[in-house]
């Protein structure tokens, strides 16, 4: 009730000032309507950025029609801690969510009770509610905001997207689900608003999050609006089964007609294409409403997949790694008559650049708390240069990480020999080396020695931030 007294009082005082300044300044251009789409776990799979073996015609045509990123970086290679970081435009290390929300041990054969679930770390942790979203900011802002996907920053209803600033929420709470039951280890877990519910469920995941956001669009092209939507493909099924891609046939044979559909790999392409059939309703939609011109669309992945690649170059490592494969993911910018179409911008940006990027484009008012990005919508017009000059990322037990310029520094410990208590370390230019194959720790030793300093310094702010929930709540 407070949300919709709030936006109607919003709307109230736009209304008059438009009464009173319109006849002298003539009536303000709205608020573009704004849709961040991610994907889940997908990496560089794209023609439009290389990788040929995927049919996704229409991420290729918004690649065309827009600016893609070459050098853009999320905040970890692993789910949450990425989509943290993505939401409120603050370090993971500084919103308290620097790990993944899951249950410890999963075991696949396991079906959990309620109680048992309930009582989990997936149910009992969630990003911290004193943390601001870019829901809660847009909100200032007079937007109608929706989640329509994978929100998986707790299933608690103080965490629920309801309670960061959106009014309509379709999708899991959770890490990953089964793609057609819904369920997460036997538990039901897809909510419309505050509930769970099991009316859809049969019905693939990827084609109910396109119905959920034509409806969506279609019910508010009137106002502005703001329609985040984090599709759970292609991730793995989390099920009670190892076998963890799931795609209706008929997009196999569409898309991959004579390939054999029982392979893995040919599965996952599926997968991507059957997103990529999703997003190119909605730009059908939005050109259908004459809603395109004044709609900015950024599409992005959460995190890398394994043995991923850019531009026939093949990245160094996948999910869960500190290396590009695990970090670098593609950006895509949509945004006819202000973002130049067909441009490739390579300037350092990251997942911290877009709460302040919807903050600046939507008039919203600044989070009251350190944000840790800038607005990037002058680099992707090509009017300026990223004021972006280093990024640091840290998963415990796994890995260390900085980019400084053109110099990437990477410490971690080898699953292969997890009895080496002492880290490996390796530095790289990736000016001239992307794909991370030339360690230069012995040849260049100072710029090793700044690249440890500067992530120290980093470390050493983050510790010091004030305490966040779940995993800095000390």
């Amino acid at each position: 009730m407070r949300r919709h007294m709030l936006r109607f009082a919003i709307a109230l005082v736009v209304l008059l000032l438009a009464v009173v300044f319109g006849s002298a300044s003539g009536s303000p251009d709205p608020p573009p309507n704004i849709i961040l789409i991610v994907s889940d776990d997908q990496g560089f799979d794209l023609a439009g950025f290389g990788a040929t073996e995927f049919v996704t015609p229409n991420l290729d045509r918004m690649a065309a029609e827009g600016t893609r990123g070459t050098s853009f970086y999320m905040t970890a290679s692993v789910c949450t801690p990425s989509r943290s970081g993505l939401i409120t435009g603050r370090y993971p290390q500084r919103n308290g969510v620097y790990e993944m929300i899951r249950n410890d041990l999963v075991n696949y054969g396991h079906r959990y009770s309620l109680l048992e679930y309930a009582m989990s770390p997936e149910m009992t942790r969630g990003l911290d509610p004193r943390e601001r979203t870019f829901g809660d900011a847009l909100e200032t802002a007079g937007y109608t905001n929706a989640v329509i996907g994978k929100w998986d920053l707790g299933q608690a209803r103080r965490f629920l997207p309801l309670q960061r600033g959106f009014d309509y929420f379709y999708g899991h709470g959770n890490n990953g689900i089964d793609y057609y039951t819904h369920e997460r280890y036997g538990v039901h877990s897809m909510f419309r608003n505050n509930e769970r519910t099991k009316a859809d469920q049969g019905v693939y995941a990827t084609d109910l999050f396109r119905r959920e956001a034509l409806q969506f669009i279609r019910k508010n092209q009137d106002r502005p609006f703001f329609l985040y939507l984090p599709f759970n493909a292609p991730h793995g099924a989390s099920n009670l089964e190892k076998d963890s891609r799931q795609v209706p046939t008929h997009y196999l044979e569409r898309y991959y007609p004579g390939r054999d559909h029982a392979d893995r790999s040919v599965k996952y392409a599926g997968m991507v294409s059957a997103m990529d059939e999703a997003i190119g309703e909605i730009f059908e939609t939005l050109r259908r409403l004459e809603l395109d011109r004044r709609t900015f669309v950024l599409f992005m992945a959460d995190n890398g997949r394994a043995d991923g690649q850019i531009d026939g170059v093949r990245l160094r490592g996948g999910k869960g790694s500190g290396f590009e494969g695990g970090l670098r993911v593609p950006l895509i910018a949509w945004w006819p008559g202000v973002i130049p179409a067909g441009r490739v911008t390579g300037e350092l940006l990251t997942a911290l650049e877009v709460l302040p990027t919807l903050v600046a484009v939507s008039g919203a008012a600044q989070p009251d708390v350190r944000l840790d990005g800038f607005d990037m919508l002058p680099v992707l017009q090509g009017k300026a240069k990223s004021s972006r000059r280093e990024m640091y990322w840290q998963w415990p037990s796994a890995y260390q990480a900085a980019r400084v310029g053109q110099y990437k520094w990477v410490s971690y410990w080898p699953r292969r020999n997890p009895d080496n208590l002492e880290p490996t370390e390796e530095l790289f230019d990736l000016s001239v080396d992307l794909a991370e194959q030339r360690n230069l720790a012995r040849e260049k030793p100072e710029i090793l020695t700044m690249m440890r300093a500067r992530f120290a310094r980093w470390e050493a702010e983050m510790e010091a931030a004030e305490p966040r929930g779940p995993f800095r709540n000390y």
